[in-house]
């Protein structure tokens, strides 16, 4: 061996293309020898043949070697690795055959396929060490074991691989593949090839590029602008282009090369991806096994495909995604082997292709999920007869490998779901509850599919996520986790949201946006009424299970597990929750009102979350005055009063109506309103530019009239503007509510009866009623009368004829006699309120 070097070496040194066949045959020779002499002596001396390798191949950058035994001098080789600067001499060997291949010789291709080989090897290598050091099993595995041993819940959070050296393998490799055209032509080139090393090399270097599930599976989410590159963007930058990470710089990279290509998608960029989804198929009519570049595609393809989902259905990329999906035979068989076969895919096929960070399925499920999403009902139907549902559920119920289901500790083998396939497989269930009222019945009315579910957003599993070091760990891992599940959970919600009988789902605009957008549920809201029905029917029994798996108090708990900022989703599905009493009940026994909790969702939170907070706090308010000492203890009064002057009218006006339905059942909060100064604030909202805060400020204005006149003195103010209100271009439900707080201002004392007649307030009702008259009078215009606010208005005169000035005002009116022409209306509560008018009036006089 060292002979066979110190020649090699010679040769390199010699610097003549006449030598370079005899040193690539050295160098096979080597290889050779190293691979075979395995043994227990040949482990040290390995080393210094590595040593020696190294320096002769940095001479030699159009040459290619690269052993990738892993042995007992692993940590040696790696730290030789670093300090020779191994990748970037990698790099330049894919850059020069590159080069050569773009010319049109092939004699480099080989070089290209074996540096691929090495790179990956190399990111591998680093990999293991560093897996061996912080041995983990994925967030499912842990959670289903037995030994609370090894679940390794961890209080923080780390990046994946964030700064170890295999992390700077990948940044060495990103940067020459984003400043090399020769580079990405070598690589592209080795995708190519139908060898199965070469193709699988090439592969898995594109898939550590950018870290988290995107464009070649971790790709994205560690650098965003390789995928650009990939699907056709810029396919050079200057040197002097920073290369940074992140999740988020990388969706807004694709989601401008989607914008930039929306209708002309280059042809390079549909023939890279279409590479990807032929290597998914196979040439056999039969799947007997999985090939381990199939595998590594799916997880890639399935990868950048997921990030569509923040995008318009009708998008470029999504209508190239269909045709370039497997057909959904061919990812059913994938899946069933997967689950057939553990015995023969175990940790040493799958870990030669796969991250320690990916689960074997995930690449499969994940095609599965972006079927579902863009193929419409009909891949729906396909899947469910294929027994996907089922499937899916099963794999999460017995996640675990066969080593953790014997007790053994060792790494994940690849065989299940990391967390990013747990929530393809969630996501896809959900897809699948749009297929039929079986399907739905089976999955979501059972308690045992329920609480598995629910274990997915339990304190346990969300805490292993957090701490997962992996693609789809940490924060983000977490939201994504909890966001998939809640659109399993609320689906019910959202495909009654119109039916009759129930509460609106969309009585809170805000969450009726954020969980209906993209849902499937909200397709068959409006395209299958008959699955609506048989839903409307089941609703009562699917709350009981959502009591029984204790629902309400798990989602309350995921609160504490997410960002401010990610609060959206989860507060929206508390909103339609609530709107069902026994739900709404154990939500506020379960702490809903805690006022550290409501705090932080009223001061800290979007504005969609705080939005959906205001209406939790109305519909409490308005389901039951046994919800008013809870409400009361959350302290959020001071919050409610700020909120009457904040710069965005919704907020104003849903607080408005909290304020309302707060008084709605007694006089409870009417101290309280009075000690933080709330009232005169709702008076100024009867003038607001928004016309839903005028219309909600009146109606808060009503009931704190409405029980008492402790509020009266204060509300004296309210008067000339529920006057104004009366004769304005208002809608008429605005009317109605002024009409209605002019009634309560005189319903429990005559304290107002002077301001109300000097104010306007009286003829104001009179023109409303005589405007109404001409409907009211009219046979054909029944139902526009019942939307009037005419009945009201009258009942408030009716109230107001109480008191012998008020009568006085009436009778000397030029419109009293508009009341009197009311007698004959075909309505008949309309006629009753008329004469009782007329009555008290004239037999006064």
């Amino acid at each position: 061996m060292c002979e066979l070097l110190n020649f090699t070496a010679i040769l390199v040194g010699l610097k003549s293309s006449d030598v370079n066949e005899l040193v690539a045959k050295s160098f096979s020779v080597t290889k050779i020898l190293l691979a075979e002499n395995n043994g227990s002596d040949a482990a040290t001396s390995y080393f210094k043949h590595w040593v020696v390798l190294v320096e002769i191949f940095s001479q030699a950058p159009k040459g290619i070697a690269s052993p990738s035994v892993i042995n007992e001098s692993l940590k040696q080789i790696l730290d030789h690795a670093v300090t020779s600067r191994l990748v970037d001499h990698l790099c330049l060997c894919l850059a020069t055959s590159g080069a050569s291949l773009s010319s049109g010789s092939t004699n480099m291709l080989l070089a290209a396929c074996e540096a691929c080989r090495a790179i990956w090897s190399l990111m591998d290598a680093h990999e293991i060490f560093f897996v061996k050091e912080n041995p983990s099993l994925f967030p499912l595995d842990a959670l289903q074991s037995h030994s609370l041993a090894r679940l390794d819940i961890r209080d923080h959070a780390r990046g994946w691989l964030a700064g170890t050296e295999a992390a700077k393998v990948v940044d060495a490799v990103t940067r020459a593949f984003v400043r090399s055209k020769s580079v990405q032509f070598a690589i592209v080139n080795c995708l190519h090839q139908r060898v199965e090393p070469a193709l699988s090399a090439a592969i898995h270097v594109l898939l550590p590029l950018t870290e988290n599930a995107s464009i070649l599976s971790r790709c994205c989410l560690h650098n965003g602008i390789i995928p650009t590159v990939l699907c056709g963007l810029p396919n050079s930058l200057p040197v002097t282009t920073i290369v940074s990470g992140g999740a988020d710089v990388f969706k807004i990279y694709w989601k401008k090369f989607c914008n930039i290509y929306a209708y002309n998608l280059p042809k390079e960029a549909v023939s890279r991806l279409t590479i990807l989804a032929q290597l998914v198929s196979s040439k056999d009519t039969t799947i007997t096994s999985l090939q381990p570049h199939s595998t590594s595609a799916m997880l890639a393809l399935a990868s950048i495909l997921s990030l569509e989902g923040g995008l318009s259905v009708e998008s470029a990329i999504s209508e190239i995604a269909v045709p370039l999906i497997p057909p959904t035979s061919t990812l059913c068989d994938h899946l069933k082997i997967s689950s057939d076969c553990e015995n023969d895919v175990g940790p040493k096929n799958t870990k030669a292709v796969l991250s320690y960070w990916h689960g074997f399925r995930d690449g499969c499920v994940g095609l599965l999920e972006a079927k579902l999403k863009w193929g419409g009902p009909l891949a729906v139907q396909q899947l469910i007869a294929s027994g996907i549902p089922l499937l899916l559920i099963n794999f999460l119920a017995s996640n675990h490998s066969i080593a953790s289901r014997q007790g053994v500790d060792i790494p994940n083998d690849g065989v299940g779901l990391s967390p990013i396939g747990v929530v393809w497989a969630v996501s896809s269930i959900c897809y699948c509850l749009s297929g039929g009222v079986l399907t739905f019945r089976q999955t979501l009315l059972s308690s045992e599919n329920m609480k598995l579910i629910c274990s997915l957003i339990s304190d346990v599993h969300l805490k292993l996520v957090r701490s997962w070091v992996g693609p789809g760990g940490g924060k983000d891992g977490i939201r994504d986790t909890i966001n998939t599940v809640i659109d399993f959970l609320v689906f019910p919600f959202v495909a009654v949201q119109n039916a009759p009988g129930l509460p609106a789902a969309t009585a809170s605009v805000n969450s009726g946006f954020i969980l209906n957008m993209g849902s499937a549920a909200e397709r068959v809201c409006k395209e299958d009424k008959e699955m609506v029905k048989a839903i409307v029917e089941d609703m009562g029994k699917y709350i009981k299970i959502l009591l029984e798996v204790g629902v309400p108090s798990i989602v309350l708990r995921c609160l504490d597990q997410l960002e401010s900022k990610d609060l959206g989703r989860t507060v929206a599905f508390l909103a339609k929750m609530v709107g069902h009493r026994p739900l709404a009940v154990q939500l506020v026994g379960k702490g809903l009102l805690d006022p550290n909790r409501m705090r932080r969702l009223l001061d800290s939170s979007p504005r969609d979350a705080t939005l959906d907070t205001l209406m939790i706090v109305s519909d409490l308010a308005r389901m039951d005055k046994g919800f008013y000492e809870f409400i009361n203890g959350a302290l959020i009064l001071d919050t409610l009063r700020d909120f009457l002057s904040h710069e965005d009218p919704n907020v104003r006006a849903k607080a408005c109506n909290a304020l309302g339905n707060m008084c709605r059942h007694s006089a409870y909060f009417y101290d309280s309103l009075a000690r933080h100064h709330i009232i005169g604030l709702l008076i100024d909202r009867c003038a607001d530019p928004d016309r839903r805060t005028r219309k909600f400020a009146c109606f808060a204005i009503g009931n704190a009239a409405y029980h008492n006149d402790m509020l009266y003195e204060e509300l004296r103010r309210s008067i000339p503007q529920l006057a104004k209100l009366l004769v304005s271009a208002e809608e008429d439900k605005t009317k109605a509510n002024a009409a209605g707080a002019l009634s309560n201002l005189v319903r429990n004392s005559n304290k107002l009866c002077e301001e109300i007649i000097s104010k306007g307030a009286i003829q104001a009702l009179l023109k409303l009623v005589a405007d109404c008259s001409a409907v009211a009078l009219n046979p054909s215009k029944k139902d526009a009368v019942n939307e009037s606010p005419l009945k009201i208005a009258l009942f408030s005169l009716g109230k107001m004829c109480a008191y012998p000035n008020c009568r006085q005002f009436l009778r000397s009116s030029e419109l009293f006699p508009v009341i009197g022409r009311l007698r004959q209306s075909p309505e008949s509560s309309i006629v009753k309120l008329a004469v009782a008018i007329v009555s008290k009036v004239t037999d006064a006089s």
